[in-house]
């Protein structure tokens, strides 16, 4: 096979950039929150980048409240998670300068604001879990955490925390 016919067996995704995968979704980042409180919305330790916890912050900068198994179905708290990969991938590129130089999201702790018998937190973070895979091909998949929580900041549904590979 010549170089020309490898290249049209590949799919037009494989070259496309996190940012170009982003606007071909219709996704737009949204800004970076700005911390509440004493801590920073992400630090480096070598070649790891820890983004703190992020939930599903809306362009007027309000939460949808609600607890899983209560008042909030899996289907919207998917949706909700969905959001805060965007929150976390706003965050990586405010530190990055670029998307393209995550290797590998290496860890993902899942939040899920929930009813004590509720069970499906999996279902929940994978919202974030299919965006990230979305965005960033294979560097995208991850190890994860998936927990309930009996209350959430802003009563949201979701948090969601990250630790990424980074190249040199």
């Amino acid at each position: 096979m010549v170089a020309s016919e490898a290249l049209d067996a590949l799919s037009e995704g494989e070259f496309m950039t996190p940012e170009q995968r982003l606007a071909s979704l219709g996704l737009v980042l949204p800004p970076v929150p700005v911390p509440v409180a004493n801590y920073v919305p992400y630090r480096f330790a070598g070649n790891l980048l820890y983004l703190s916890g992020q939930g599903p912050k809306r362009p007027d900068g309000t939460y949808r409240a609600g607890r899983l198994g209560r008042d909030i179905s899996i289907d919207e708290a998917y949706q909700e998670a969905r959001l805060t990969g965007l929150q976390l991938l706003a965050v990586a590129k405010a530190a990055l300068g670029d998307l393209s130089r995550i290797e590998a999201v290496v860890k993902l702790l899942g939040m899920v604001n929930a009813e004590p018998d509720f069970a499906d937190h999996p279902k929940v973070i994978n919202g974030c879990s299919d965006l990230l895979v979305e965005v960033l091909g294979e560097a995208g998949r991850h190890a994860r955490s998936a927990v309930g929580m009996g209350s959430l900041p802003n009563r949201m549904a979701v948090e969601i925390e990250a630790i990424l590979l980074v190249k040199g």
